[in-house]
């Protein structure tokens, strides 16, 4: 077997970033899937962990993670086309495993592009099963919309607001308010903002947004009361949203939506 040589990524660099982007574009042309191994979350500071696996100084496989909960972590790879089935998975995996283990991460959850077969493949040979699927939506073109403004107002979020945020969110998304508190602990980085939803003085709503980097945002935790829903109330909130993005100067909005549900 060949040697391959693993190594914690701590070069953020523009030229070593340049040569993880060329791996991306080469397994997506590869394989005809939209992989997106979140390259954007790389930083130094408070971003995504990463391993590098290389070979003759050529980058070959790639393995990323972050945890929102610390119990669970988010997984993106990748393996070159012309050095799968040689074991490079195996061995990036073998190396995060180890602090995975010291984290107290008990779960992977594998992000995989609906439309790639070698990465489906991958994981059902790792003993991984279906969860879940979302679509990654991006804002692309605007359009006129006529919306029924009703005296809503989009805040910043205040000390106050906590115990709202838990209640609306848990509610929302089926959470348990221990796990959801959880993860507002584990997600609470300056880059993350949370905006809360008033209609006259009630609380009916919120909506966080994750500016990854200049010209980058992810809208996501995006959630309206059982109370309020079916109302219009969401679609206010996020054309809301949106014009206060355009006005930051945000060139890229994206916001992911579990397949099921079909009204978001």
């Amino acid at each position: 077997m060949q040697k391959y040589k693993i190594t914690k990524m701590n070069d953020f660099s523009s030229h070593q970033m340049a040569q993880i982007r060329l791996l991306e574009q080469q397994c997506k042309e590869f394989d005809g899937a939209s992989l997106r191994v979140g390259l954007e979350s790389l930083k130094e500071n408070g971003g995504d962990q990463a391993l590098l696996c290389q070979i003759n100084n050529q980058f070959i496989g790639f393995l990323s993670w972050y945890t929102s909960d610390g119990i669970e972590a988010n997984m993106n790879g990748m393996v070159h086309p012309d050095y799968r089935r040689r074991g490079v998975f195996s061995h990036l995996m073998e190396s995060a495993a180890a602090e995975l283990q010291l984290l107290g991460i008990q779960t992977c959850r594998f992000r995989v592009p609906s439309n790639s077969k070698p990465g489906i493949d991958c994981i059902r040979h790792w003993g991984g099963s279906f969860s879940t699927s979302e679509f990654s939506m991006n804002l692309t073109r605007l359009q006129a919309a006529t919306l029924h403004y009703s005296g809503l107002i989009l805040r910043l979020e205040e000390a106050g607001d906590f115990e709202f945020m838990v209640t609306c969110s848990s509610q929302a998304f089926g959470d348990s308010e221990s796990w959801t508190r959880n993860y507002f602990a584990h997600t609470n980085e300056p880059e993350r903002v949370t905006y809360i939803a008033v209609d006259g003085l009630a609380p009916i709503g919120m909506v966080r947004v994750n500016h990854v980097h200049t010209g980058l945002a992810v809208i996501h935790d995006f959630c309206v009361l059982p109370a309020y829903q079916g109302k219009g109330y969401g679609r206010e909130i996020l054309a809301c949203v949106v014009n206060l993005l355009l006005n930051k100067q945000c060139t890229q909005i994206r916001l992911g939506v579990v397949t099921q549900n079909r009204r978001a």
